[in-house]
C-alpha cells in the first residue's frame, strides 16, 4: 500500500516541487492550497494541473487557516507524513499587510498543529525560514544560535511558528521537524523573487533593481536540492537521542530544527552574471539602497542535515540552477 502524505501549499513554488517529488517516489499525496492571489493565479493553477495528471494526487482547494479544515482532511484520510509548506511569503509585503501574515502563518500553522494533535502523523514537518536569524552576524548560521532579532514581520511569524511547534511537540509528543530555508529558486519559481523579476525585466528591455547597491549575499538553494533534503528527513523523525554535538534536538520534546541550504554565500553580482550568460544579454543595473526588513547576507551551515541524511545533500551551482530557470521561463512565457 502506498505511503500517504498531506502537503499544504501544493499550488505554491516549493509545495509543487515537494508533491511532485513524493509522487515520483510512489507516495499518494493530498495537496491543500487556498490559491490566494498574492501573485499570478494562473501560475498556481498550472502547477496544480501538472500534479493532477498523476492519479495519486488529490487537490483540495481550502484555506489552511480555516478552523478545522486540516483536521477534517486528516480524519478522512490519515497521513504518515504532514508537510506544512503553505504560508504568506514575502519579507517586504509583510510590512504592508501584516494581518495577512498573522492569518496565514500563525493561525494557519496553529490549525496544522491542532490537526496533528487530533490525528497524529508519524512525522510532522514544517517550513521555517532563514529570515529568523535576523540581525545575527555570526555565519554560517547554525541551528543552535540565538534567534531573537528578527528584522521583518514575516520573520517574526516564522519564529512564532517554531515556538508553537515546539510547545505542541512537548505537550503531545508529536515528532516534529522544522526546516529553515535559504533563498530557494528554480523552475516554477515565484514572480516576486529576484531571479524571476530580473529575467522578466531583462527580457522586456528594462533595467533591474539591484538593492544595497549589489552588496547582497544569499545562500541560493536550488529547489530540487531542497526537496531532496525534505524527503530524506521524512524517515528521520526526532526521538530522544541527539545525533551529535551539533544536534538541535530539544531536551524536552521530539523536536528538531534543521537548516536546508547550499552552504555557500553567493554575491548578487554572480547571480546576475549567471542570468546574463543564460540569456545571452547584458543587464542594465538600477542600484538602490537596501529595503526595510532585508538582511545583507545569509549563509547556512547544513552539516546537521547531512548527518541526519547520512550523505551529502546535492548542491546545484548557481550557474546550473539559473540556466534551468531561464530554460523554463523562456518555454513557459515565450514559447521558446
Amino acid at each position: 500500500m502506498a505511503r500517504h502524505a498531506l502537503v499544504t501549499g501544493t499550488a505554491g513554488f516549493i509545495g509543487f516541487h515537494m508533491a511532485r517529488a513524493l509522487l515520483a517516489q510512489g507516495w499518494t499525496v493530498t495537496g491543500l492550497d487556498a490559491l490566494t492571489p498574492y501573485y499570478d493565479l494562473s501560475l498556481k493553477r498550472r502547477r496544480h494541473a501538472i500534479l493532477a495528471e498523476d492519479p495519486s494526487f488529490e487537490a483540495i482547494e481550502s484555506d489552511v487557516a480555516e478552523e478545522g479544515a486540516v483536521a477534517a482532511l486528516l480524519a478522512a484520510r490519515p497521513a504518515e507524513a504532514v508537510i506544512h509548506l503553505a504560508a504568506q511569503a514575502g519579507v517586504r509585503y509583510s510590512i504592508e499587510v501584516p494581518r495577512d501574515y498573522v492569518r496565514a502563518n500563525v493561525t494557519g500553522t496553529h490549525e496544522v498543529l491542532e490537526a496533528a494533535r487530533e490525528h497524529p502523523p508519524k512525522h510532522l514537518l514544517l517550513a521555517s525560514s532563514s529570515s529568523v536569524y535576523g540581525a545575527e552576524t555570526e555565519m554560517p548560521y547554525r541551528e543552535g544560535q540565538k534567534v531573537d532579532t528578527q528584522m521583518s514581520f514575516y520573520a517574526a511569524t516564522k519564529k512564532a511558528n517554531e515556538a508553537m511547534a515546539h510547545a505542541y511537540a512537548h505537550l503531545y509528543g508529536i515528532p516534529t521537524t522544522l526546516f529553515r530555508f535559504f533563498t530557494v529558486y528554480g523552475p516554477w519559481g515565484r514572480p516576486d523573487m529576484a531571479l524571476f523579476k530580473f529575467v522578466a525585466a531583462m527580457r522586456a528591455g528594462r533595467p533591474i533593481d539591484v538593492y544595497n547597491h549589489g552588496e547582497m549575499q544569499r545562500d541560493f538553494t536550488y529547489v530540487d536540492d531542497l526537496v531532496t533534503g525534505i524527503a530524506g528527513l521524512i524517515d528521520v523523525p526526532p526521538g530522544d537521542r541527539p545525533v551529535g554535538p551539533k544536534d538541535s534536538l530539544s531536551p524536552v520534546a521530539p523536536f528538531r530544527i534543521v537548516n536546508i541550504g547550499n552552504g555557500e554565500p553567493v554575491k548578487l553580482g554572480r547571480l546576475i552574471a549567471a542570468i546574463e550568460a543564460a540569456l545571452g544579454q547584458k543587464a542594465e543595473r538600477n542600484l538602490m539602497d537596501i529595503q526595510p526588513g532585508d538582511v545583507p547576507a545569509t549563509w547556512a551551515d547544513a552539516s546537521l542535515l547531512e548527518t541526519l541524511l547520512d550523505h551529502p545533500l546535492p548542491r546545484t551551482s548557481v550557474e546550473d540552477g539559473v540556466a534551468a530557470f531561464v530554460d523554463w521561463y523562456l518555454t513557459e512565457y515565450e514559447g521558446k
